[in-house]
Formats: C-alpha cells, structure tokens, sequence
C-alpha cells in the first residue's frame, strides 16, 4: 500500500514539473514568408552600389557605346579605399556595376573588345571585377553584381537568340570566376528609340540560380527582391513584402505604384529594395556634391523606415577613389543613424499585452519586444478579444525624464508580414496611425515627448501579430 501511495506521489509530482517545464509551440506563419537568403538580407538595411565605367571619363549618365576603349584609364584605382568607405558607413554588402547600358565591361571579357582588356589601364591586364570582390571579401564585405541587359555597344543587341546567347555567356564569367555573389541585379532600362529586343530572363534568371543558389535576384519582377518603383529611395507609407508575381513585368512602368506599396494579398515574398544616389547622377560628375545630412536621413525613414532595405550609391571618381566628401557624408550618416538608435528608452519597462501564447510561461511574453533579439517575439493568442479591444502591447517606462520622438515597431517577418492597420498611443493619447509595419517601421513624431504608457495597438492583422521589438529613441536631427 506504501508503495502504492509513494509510486502515485511521484507519478503526480512528475507530471506538475513536466506541465510547468514544457515549451508552448509557436504559432503557425503565414504564407508566404522569406527565404534564409532574403532574410539575411533585409536586416542588412543599408547597402551599397558602386557606379563605375566608361561614363566616368565621358561625363555622361547614359553612354554611347561607341567610346574608345582608351579613354579608360583610373590610374589611383583603389577598391581597398571603396570598401573602407563601406566599412566606416556600416554596409555589410557592395554592388559593383560590371556592365553599363553602354556594353563596356569591368573585367576581361572574352566575348567582345570593349572591355579593360583593351584599355590602356594596366596595359590591359587589369580586371576591376577580380579587385572588387578581392577587396570586399578581405573587408568582411559580400558582393554583387549588376549587368546591364541593354546594350548599346554589343553588334548582335536586337537579334534574340544570339544576343540572349551573349548575355548568358557573360552572366555565366562573373559567376563562376568571382567566388560567392549575394545579390544580381537586372532591370528594363533603355532608351525611347532603342533597338527592340526580347530579353529571355527565366532563362537567366534559371542560369544565375544554378550557379549561384543561395543569391538573390533583382528586378522589377523578383523573383527575390523587387524595385520599390522610385530612385528616390523612398515606398509607399504602406508597404507589403508582398505581391503577386504573376502582375509583373520587368520595364512596364504604369506597375510603380504596385511596386512602391506591394500587395497584401499577394502570393510571393518578394520585398522593395530602395535605391538611391548620394549625388544627383549615378555616375561621378566633377560639378555635383553629395545629399545634405538631413535629405540622407530623410531617405533613411522612408526606406528602412518602410519596410525596404536602402540601397545608397556612392560614384567613384576618375581616377578610381571615392571623393573624400562623400566618404564623409556616409561615415556622418552612419554616425547620425548610430546616435538616433544606439539608445533605446524602452529599455527597462514593464511591459503587458492584451493576452499571451501558452501564459506566463509559453515563451512569447510581451517583455520579447524589449530583450534586443530579432528572432524573439511576443505572441498573443490565437483569439484574443481583448474585452473589445483587440490585440495590443503596452510599455510602462521607468524613466520619464528622458524624451522621444521616434517609435520603432518592427514583426517577426520570419513567420509572416501580418498587420494591416495600427495606432500608438502616448499617455492614451493617439501619436501615430499606421497601416504596415513588416521588418521595420519608424515614425517621427513631430515633437519630443515625455510619455510614461505607450500602447501599440494592432487594429487588424492576417491572423495574430507577433512583434519582435518596439522601440522609443531621440532625433537630435528632427527639426520642429
């Protein structure tokens, strides 16, 4: 009989630890969502381009494709300074135009003689490509590419197969001869009287990712990053992750507002990449100068502000450096950027929400939203009507002596961008009514405040909202 009773007390005292130590699952994502690969890459928020060739030397935006090969000719070319430029502003991953609508190629082509080849740079045994990633992968830097599909110089542009045959031949040099590529880049850009051609870009796109599987592509059409519709760098005050491919078509420009907002019904993850020039022109242009401190950070707020990565390019000159300007201007913007966001006043509050997956226990408490772990979140549950109040998170600050005037709200994009309409409240005042949030969104608020309670209630949502950080920081740079 003792033994009986002992047996059952600790059957019933296993149970009790098994039920409080057991994890809650988490929820279900919501389709679609991000690849590995487009993951890594939206929470690189800032990257750089690198527009250099022919049209450096020939002060134009837009070449002929019948310069002389001679003109070329960097005689300082130092990529090691390009990337110590992208170091010093924060960026994690450069792209180089190998190719522009010109034809003129970066690297020693075997398919044409516009190219380095027949330079006089090196005595034509140089290859700006080979220096290029050489550089960046000494730097801790990845790379890529653009290849410009019009072509202006190359004599098959107009005949469809064999000028398809050409481009897929170069396609298949860069990547296989550089090493790892993380993002390529295609667009629809050419002239009103240009040569009429059909570019054949699922079988590009098909080549690339057989060479390269873990790269992203970009177009106006994806498949894994989108043009956000602009060069402006900045979308739409709404901005989905998603859109439905089968809308799309790379060149087509009535399709910019779709791509600027995305589609909340859309059937594929493909997000905006933002890209922008720190100057007026792509190229370097002796008479222009760099974007003041406060147009930069305006972009900032309405790129990786709104859901996108930035994608910023800063034009070498002629003889192959970086202007030292410029590399100020990015190393002031990446410091700017530093200062806005290194603090967060939400640190240390208390925090609750309208309910929470699993309880107290099931992982995905509120208090996710302040820990500084992107892949942590809070999860309320799965039905939660929140006595009529829907879903909602609520930060009680310790310290209110300490103003803000930025609200940052970022999803756990991992599983499924979600909301579709909230408002953040300060004091149970209304500060901000917004509609997406996605990676990351950041609203300025047009004063400094000093707020204790800030609600961030979600208003609606494909299905539960699971936020993975909320944060309250200071602009010294915000005017008014």
């Amino acid at each position: 009989m003792n033994n009986l009773l002992t047996f059952c007390l600790v059957s019933l005292l296993y149970h009790i630890q098994f039920s409080q130590s057991k994890l809650t699952t988490p929820p279900l994502p919501i389709s679609p969502t991000p690849s590995y690969s487009q993951l890594r890459w939206q929470r690189r928020e800032i990257i750089m381009f690198f527009h250099f060739g022919m049209n450096t030397f020939t002060d134009s935006e837009w070449g002929t494709g019948e310069e002389s090969p001679s003109l070329f000719n960097p005689t300082n070319l130092d990529t090691n300074q390009w990337m110590e430029a992208a170091v010093e502003a924060g960026v994690s991953l450069v792209i180089l135009v190998a190719k522009h609508h010109d034809g003129f190629c970066l690297w020693p082509t075997q398919y044409t003689d516009h190219s380095v080849k027949w330079s006089p740079w090196r005595e034509g045994k140089g290859d700006v490509l080979k220096d290029f990633v050489d550089a960046a992968r000494a730097h801790g830097i990845d790379t890529g590419l653009y290849l410009s599909p019009w072509d202006r110089h190359e004599r098959t542009y107009g005949r469809e197969v064999a000028y398809n045959e050409y481009y897929l031949a170069q396609l298949h040099e860069i990547l296989t001869r550089y090493g790892s590529v993380q993002e390529i880049w295609f667009d629809g850009a050419k002239g009103k009287n240009a040569t009429n051609m059909t570019y054949h870009f699922q079988e590009w796109f098909q080549t690339v990712k057989q060479l390269q599987p873990s790269i992203n592509i970009f177009s106006d059409a994806g498949p894994d990053i989108r043009w956000v519709g602009d060069e402006a760098g900045s979308a739409g005050s709404t901005c989905w992750s998603t859109v439905n491919r089968t809308h799309l078509k790379i060149g087509d420009a009535s399709l910019e507002k779709y791509l600027n907002t995305g589609d909340p019904h859309g059937t594929d993850w493909v997000p905006p990449e933002c890209d922008v020039s720190i100057r007026p022109g792509w190229f370097w242009h002796k008479n222009e100068t760099a974007k003041s401190m406060s147009q930069l950070l305006d972009i900032y707020y309405k790129s990786v502000g709104r859901n996108c990565v930035l994608l910023i390019n800063v034009p070498p000159n002629s003889t192959g450096l970086v202007s030292e300007a410029d590399i100020t201007r990015m190393k002031e913007f990446h410091q700017a950027i530093q200062t806005i966001f290194s603090i967060d006043m939400a640190k240390g509050s208390e925090t609750k929400a309208s309910s929470q997956r699993g309880g107290t226990t099931g992982g995905f408490g509120a208090s996710n939203v302040i820990d500084g772990n992107e892949d942590t979140y809070w999860a309320p549950k799965q039905r939660d009507g929140g006595h009529g109040q829907g879903y909602w998170i609520e930060l009680c600050r310790a310290d209110v002596n300490t103003p803000f005037n930025v609200v940052r709200i970022q999803e756990a994009i991992q599983m499924g961008q979600r909301i579709k309409q909230y408002e953040v409240f300060v004091d149970g005042i209304v500060m901000v009514n917004g509609t997406t949030v996605g990676h990351k969104r950041l609203h300025r608020l047009k004063w400094p405040v000093f707020g204790q309670v800030i609600r961030v209630w979600i208003k609606e949502s494909r299905g539960p909202p699971l936020l993975s950080s909320v944060g309250l920081h200071f602009d010294p740079f915000r005017k008014g």
